[in-house]
């Protein structure tokens, strides 16, 4: 399954833990990403997901959304992997809890 090789790559690779949805207590600041959709053709399989990144500050979430983009980015290290792609990235800062997050969506194609 897609999203645990994720989970385990980001999990090796990031300065903060991610999840793949929101739990009780969660940390000050975390990765949360879900897929958004995916496609096949040609046996290589094609995904977009979100991954918001939560910091205490616009100036932390900012920084932790360009690690992440880093991480992300290296997932073309893996086997299974055949591309990533950044679609964008843009502030996302949750106006109901009044949390700072950032999007990025990427669209990664695997085998």
């Amino acid at each position: 399954m897609i999203e645990t090789v994720i989970k385990d790559f980001l999990d090796g690779h990031l300065s903060v833990p991610s999840f793949l949805e929101h739990q009780g207590d969660m940390p000050e600041r975390y990765v949360l990403f879900e897929k958004l959709g995916s496609s096949k053709s040609n046996y290589l399989t094609s995904a977009t997901f979100a991954f918001q990144s939560y910091a205490e500050s616009m100036y932390e979430v900012a920084k932790l959304n360009e690690e992440l983009k880093q991480a992300v980015e290296s997932l073309i290290s893996l086997d299974g992997i055949g591309g990533v792609s950044l679609n964008s990235d843009y502030n996302f800062t949750d106006s109901q809890t009044k949390k700072y997050r950032y999007q990025a969506v990427f669209d990664i194609k695997y085998y």
